[in-house]
């Protein structure tokens, strides 16, 4: 998927392939149209999931991936080392350390879906 519209052409595919949910990719172009995949999940009855907890802020079921706010911290660090003159040849490649988990319990109830307890107390945040 290159554009928002191609999105069209994926929800008919979805719509045909009748999945019981929905993961969206953590892809800027999902990011952008959140939104407009929310609605269509919603109107679809799919359970959305997502990395970025955007997609549930805007109406997805749960998110889980890297805390962006940590990744961006740690990248002004390396832009630091980089302008204070050391090579980005030299600095190590990393991977996020935080994680972070959002529930939508709103989403959850217009689904007809039950949240274990267990997940609640794990997630970073509940959105009602």
């Amino acid at each position: 998927m290159k554009t928002a519209g191609d999105l069209e052409e994926a929800f008919k595919a979805i719509v045909r392939a009748r999945p019981g949910a929905l993961q969206v990719m953590g892809d800027r172009l999902f990011l952008h149209n959140r939104q407009r995949i929310v609605d269509f999940a919603t109107k679809q009855h799919l359970p959305a999931v997502a990395v970025h907890p955007e997609l549930v802020e805007a109406g997805g079921l749960f998110s889980f991936g890297p805390s962006y706010p940590g990744m961006h911290r740690r990248a002004a660090y390396f832009v630091d080392r980089i302008l204070k003159g050391i090579k980005p040849a030299d600095l190590p490649v990393e991977r996020p350390t935080k994680f972070e988990f959002v529930i939508n319990l709103k989403t959850a109830k217009a689904l007809g879906l039950t949240i274990p307890q267990s997940l609640l107390q794990r997630a970073d945040q509940v959105i009602e």
